[in-house]
């Protein structure tokens, strides 16, 4: 089947929109020629605009679990327009296949997910045994059904231009360092991701000692958690959390000399534009979603109580980050 236009419908998670571009780039290999729209959420659009296999990203609407079936049919009649020859629904809920199967998209690919048996006409079928990383998980949509996707995968790549990188600094009014920390305390999921406040101040405090300007980044959700941070490194840190668009922050840990990340959708960025980078782990695992860069280090206790996967700490006690200590985090910084 000759392919020409095909339609992603993209994650609504930022991490996992970055561990789609291998797919993206596989599909482009498979189908020369192909041209790849992206159907996103606004808060992830500007990761998909960042891939050179994306052409045109597109508003989705709707949302999280928002079900509009009249918005959906309107939505899935402009996309009939577009002509599209395909759609991989990445997404394994439902509502989000609707909208391909009302634009009548001849092939439409997915897991079967909600039970999505008329929705999508070419279905995998998760075996986590065979996939345990999320990025093998998305690359197996360009097989198929059945088959497992060739390895090793190319890592996620994003790019962030010089330009852009100018315009960013000029419009923030801020002049690149010489020697730049990023410092990343967010994570969207929940507390248990989170490495505390008080670390962060201690290695923003520890790393000015040697000569680093740290900044922190994240969503306006982080902008508190920043100014604690800023207030408790006795001016050592920027807090600039909730001041960029997702787009500025691209290109502000691009100009990084190294990220400190929590597992967060910023920790997935800075891994895609090849940054050093030291990931923080707790409650979640590198297992399933870790940083895939080679310029990544990854730190994490292993306590018996985790990875427990939770929102907040079942134990109330969050060994898990809270023993994580600066200074360990601070010898994974370059010299």
């Amino acid at each position: 089947m000759t392919l020409r236009r095909g339609l992603i419908v993209a994650p609504s998670w930022i991490g996992d929109a970055v561990l789609a571009q291998p797919l993206f780039q596989r599909l482009q290999e498979r189908h020369p020629g192909l041209v790849l729209d992206a159907l996103a959420p606004r808060w992830v659009a500007p990761v998909l605009s960042r891939m050179d296999e994306i052409g045109e990203v597109l508003d989705n609407p709707f949302a999280h679990g928002e079900l509009n079936l009249k918005a959906r049919w309107a939505l899935g009649r402009q996309l009939a327009a577009r002509g599209y020859d395909a759609a991989w629904v990445l997404p394994n809920s439902l509502k989000s296949a609707l909208v391909t199967a009302f634009a009548g998209i001849p092939l439409r690919v997915g897991f079967t997910g909600e039970a999505r048996y008329g929705l999508l006409n070419c279905r995998h079928t998760l075996d986590k045994s065979a996939t345990p990383l999320m990025v093998e998980r998305f690359a197996q949509l360009a097989e198929a059904p059945g088959r497992q996707p060739p390895r090793p995968i190319a890592p996620p790549r994003l790019h962030s231009r010089e330009a852009d990188q100018v315009r960013t600094l000029a419009a923030l009014g801020l002049e690149r360092p010489s020697r730049l920390l990023v410092c990343c305390p967010g994570a969207e999921y929940g507390p248990a991701k989170r490495w505390p406040e008080a670390h962060y101040a201690s290695l923003a405090r520890a790393a000015a000692a040697q000569g680093w300007t740290v900044w922190l980044l994240g969503s306006h959700k982080d902008g508190p958690v920043g100014e604690n941070i800023a207030q408790a490194a006795d001016g050592c840190a920027r807090n600039l959390c909730g001041a960029t668009s997702l787009d500025q922050a691209i290109d502000l840990l691009a100009l990084a000399d190294h990220v400190v990340c929590n597992d967060s959708g910023l920790m997935h960025v800075a891994a895609a534009l090849g940054r050093s980078l030291t990931a923080l782990y707790g409650s979640s695992s590198p297992g399933f979603t870790p940083p895939l860069s080679e310029r990544a280090t990854v730190l994490q206790l292993g306590l018996e109580c985790s990875p427990c996967f939770k929102r907040e700490c079942p134990l109330g006690h969050f060994k898990c980050l809270q023993d994580l200590e600066p200074l360990r985090v601070l010898d994974t910084l370059p010299r």
